[in-house]
């Protein structure tokens, strides 16, 4: 896996931060609001979100890894590359508008959510950091297209090692603007929501995905060249 996928990874978790503030903005937001530890309620829950996104990361790195050793390697590989990025495409459509370009992905994840969902109500209100770590760590399994979009590239990666540094690098992008979201909720929703906002972060995730389609034909010649 090239070391400019963490770097992709970690900027669609920054760019994608428009949608990632409407889906967990309002949550944070309420975690924060009129506590005098806010910062630290912040901190915790975002490490237990980011710990989550490791967790599945390590899982999807280990299934594709699992999934190659028995299918062999060029076609299975070459399919999940061709997954990863179909879904980045996706996920760039998302952002400029398409609102049903990632409703699959996210209705995927409704059973695993609604038993998770209630274990919720056990730290509400949050009053402290060891409330707000395991609930970080419970919202980090939300049906979210933007994080099934960054779990296919870690399914590609073929280890559980690497998925869970992929998925790490796009819990560190998500960091700044879920941080802001509990700070300024209200001002940051509504810049996030701007039009052209939108529009600038979803034509760069979308050129992601579409140079990394232009770079499946080197992956096969390379594997057809080993």
């Amino acid at each position: 896996m090239p070391e400019s996928s963490f770097l992709a990874l970690l900027l669609i978790g920054l760019l994608g931060g428009t949608h990632c503030v409407g889906m967990c903005g309002g949550i944070v937001g309420a975690l924060s609001m009129g506590s005098p530890a806010r910062c630290s309620l912040l901190l915790s829950y975002n490490a237990g979100r980011i710990l989550s996104y490791a967790a599945a990361g390590a899982i999807a790195g280990a299934l594709g890894e699992a999934s190659i050793a028995l299918a062999g390697q060029l076609p299975l590989r070459g399919f999940l590359y061709l997954l990863a990025n179909l879904m980045l495409i996706a996920l760039g459509l998302y952002l400029l508008g398409v609102s049903s370009a990632l409703a699959f992905t996210e209705r995927l994840g409704q059973k695993l959510w609604q038993r998770l969902h209630p274990l919720t109500r056990r730290y509400l209100p949050a009053r402290g950091p060891l409330q707000a770590f395991p609930l970080g760590l419970l919202w980090g399994w939300l049906p979210c297209g933007l994080v099934y979009s960054a779990l296919a590239t870690a399914l590609s990666s073929g280890s559980a090692m690497q998925g869970a540094g992929l998925m790490l690098a796009f819990g560190v992008g998500t960091l700044p603007n879920l941080l802001l979201a509990g700070l300024l909720a209200t001002r940051l929703r509504a810049y996030t929501s701007q039009p052209a906002v939108r529009m600038v972060a979803g034509v760069v995730v979308l050129g992601f995905g579409v140079w990394g389609l232009f770079g499946l034909q080197q992956l096969l010649h390379q594997f057809a060249s080993a």
